[in-house]
């Protein structure tokens, strides 16, 4: 019987990923949550079933155990009982959980990736020792590229030193820490880029980066002004490959050992100028009111921005205070291999979708229901 310990399952990966694992019959899932603010585990696990669309008179739902903790601290901050069970009977680790914030100071990033992982690898030899463990699978990110130009390649980096924020260098910390234990537990590492809603409805649990930059693109934060963006890319991949991917891996034993890049690489990552088109398209279908597009040099607009923001609402401001994170990855283009990790997936049926056959999908879920959601 597959007993898996999923961390993450309130964030768009998670979220995705564990419906997956309850379509198999005889596999038991444990989902760590943290229950925030006072509100009961219990209420937190009923918030899940609904974006699931389960209640709990499914038969699925007898095979969830919800395990109170906190991925931010030494063994998640499992209770020791929980946490002694947990240690001889899991088969499967799954960590996806993770706190994407550009902004952190380094020490907070570094609680939310290189603890986990810690712990990931923790709980991850308890269960080696126990022998009972299969299969590890940690999520990162394309982040851990950094500054570094042109084609990130699908390996360990180390060399990389210089990062654009404390995310990407908490990030590659912890794949460091990871990495120190390739050659004796079965891990695979995952890099997704930018995640948006699933390729075929645009579900997702939260808007969140992607979402927050399409409001920057469609003019409407900046007046209409806009960076030139010729040569730019964005890499976009739909949470379900990323979920099918993973689920995949875990279920692969000859995946151990090798990092997989979940992106939709050189050959279809999007044209930013196209990515702004079909942004304002969607917006001025659903009857928003776009101001027209003006564009200046990087230089100028990073000077622009500023003055823009004293003359925002508060809201607006606050929001083209963070954008100098995104401009930040203008200043060198990057693109992610990710040529093996199609020939390891594709054979199993996971392919990357061209991003004409899901971003008016996944536009259009978003301007349905932003305000909706976090």
């Amino acid at each position: 019987m597959k007993q898996v310990f999923l961390t993450g399952a309130t964030g768009a990966i998670g979220s995705a990923l564990a419906p997956l694992y309850l379509d198999e019959p005889d596999t038991h899932l444990k989902l760590l949550l943290r229950a925030k603010r006072g509100r009961a585990l219990t209420d937190r696990l009923a918030d899940l079933g609904r974006f699931w669309g389960m209640t709990e008179d499914d038969s699925r739902w007898l095979r969830i155990e919800a395990v109170e903790g906190d991925a931010a601290l030494p063994r998640f901050g499992i209770e020791a009982d929980v946490y002694a069970r947990l240690s001889r009977s899991t088969t499967h680790i799954v960590h996806c959980a993770g706190a994407v914030k550009m902004t952190l100071p380094l020490e907070e990033a570094r609680a939310h990736a290189v603890v986990p992982a810690e712990a990931t690898l923790e709980l991850a030899d308890r269960n080696r020792e126990a022998g009972v463990l299969e299969k590890v699978e940690i999520v990162s990110t394309v982040g851990v590229g950094g500054r570094t130009p042109g084609l990130i390649p699908e390996r360990p980096m180390p060399e990389v030193t210089s990062f654009h924020n404390t995310y990407e260098a908490a990030k590659a910390e912890a794949e460091g820490v990871v990495f120190a234990r390739w050659n004796d537990l079965p891990i695979t590492v995952h890099r997704p880029s930018m995640v948006v809603g699933d390729s075929s409805a645009g579900r997702i649990i939260h808007f969140q980066v992607f979402y927050h930059l399409c409001e920057f693109l469609s003019g409407q934060r900046t007046s209409g002004f806009m960076p030139s963006l010729v040569g730019a890319t964005l890499d976009l991949i739909p949470v379900d490959y990323v979920a099918g991917a993973i689920h995949w891996s875990s279920c692969s034993p000859q995946t151990a050992g090798q990092v997989l890049h979940l992106c939709s690489g050189p050959r279809d990552a999007v044209k930013l100028p196209d990515l702004v088109s079909l942004i304002r398209e969607r917006m001025l279908a659903s009857g928003e009111e776009l101001p027209q597009i003006r564009f200046l040099p990087l230089s100028a607009f990073r000077v622009a921005v500023p003055i823009l923001g004293w003359l925002s609402a508060t809201q607006v401001r606050r929001a083209l205070g963070n954008l100098e994170l995104f401009l930040a990855y203008l200043d060198e283009l990057q693109t992610f291999a990710n040529h093996d990790s199609r020939a390891l997936l594709e054979p199993a049926g996971l392919c990357v979708p061209a991003p004409d056959l899901y971003l008016n999908t996944v536009l259009d879920y978003y301007q349905q229901r932003k305000g909706q959601a976090g």
